[in-house]
């Protein structure tokens, strides 16, 4: 059973596709704002609302939901027409690449495989107008409960792309001018000494390992973030937000 919990993130499901949504299910006894509102919206998406004890959803969720329980139809991603039309495969995230006329912001992610920081990293690159997110559909993260949660909502819009091969991905890319920045901490030039107002894909690597060595191969520049501390690296998620984000403070 697939299920996507948490107000924020449900509401981002029923605003952008209710067709998935088997039932809504929301605490017996919570009368709040935030409910009320959740309750209009899927009465008007014609979504089915249940109410449940708070015990029912905690067997249902490892996590805090705050009342709120969406479970999906079984298939919901089998292109039956409630699929998300933010999830993209390599052939439409190629076509935007081509057909974008702006600079485009992309952020690849080589096996990260802790849901809650695919989560991170996606609501970072909603707050920083990222074109899509590229994994790989091996070895990484996936759009699980927990990374919708803590992705708030950026999971059901910010397109993200699954991948087969991430090294055939990242070359098509570089043929249709979108330059390659992998993050690495041994890397010798700052961040702050690039400039990222170009097309550009920027590739982080797994928790721990960072990324593989043909991808490391593949990129045109290899850059760091300072350390001023004793810390040698950050969270990928929080390293994420900050390369984005100067990424976005050149463009402006």
């Amino acid at each position: 059973m697939q299920y996507v919990y948490g107000i924020h993130a449900v509401d981002s499901l029923l605003r952008e596709n209710p067709k998935s949504v088997q039932h809504l299910l929301l605490q017996v006894g919570r009368e709040d704002k935030r409910i009320a509102s959740l309750l209009a919206l899927a009465n008007n998406q014609g979504v089915s609302v249940l109410r449940e004890p708070r015990a029912g959803l905690d067997k249902l969720v490892n996590g805090r939901h705050q009342g709120v329980v969406a479970l999906l139809l079984q298939g919901s991603s089998a292109g039956d027409g409630s699929e998300a039309a933010n999830l993209w495969d390599e052939r439409q995230l190629l076509a935007w690449v081509e057909n974008k006329g702006n600079p485009l912001l992309i952020l690849v992610l080589d096996g990260v495989t802790d849901p809650h920081n695919l989560g991170a990293c996606l609501r970072s690159a909603d707050a920083a107008g990222v074109d899509a997110v590229v994994v790989p559909r091996d070895k990484s993260a996936d759009l699980t409960a927990v990374a919708r949660k803590v992705a708030c909502g950026a999971a059901e819009v910010v397109p993200f792309v699954r991948v087969t091969n991430i090294s055939r991905t990242l070359q098509a890319l570089q043929e249709r001018g979108v330059w390659l920045f992998g993050t690495r901490d041994e890397a010798e030039q700052s961040l702050y000494d690039c400039d990222l107002t170009a097309s550009l894909a920027l590739i982080m690597g797994a928790e721990g390992k960072g990324m593989r060595r043909l991808t490391r191969e593949q990129c045109d520049h290899l850059i760091r973030l300072p350390m001023a501390g004793s810390v040698s690296s950050l969270n990928v998620s929080v390293a994420a937000g900050i390369f984005l984000f100067e990424a976005v403070r050149q463009r402006l």
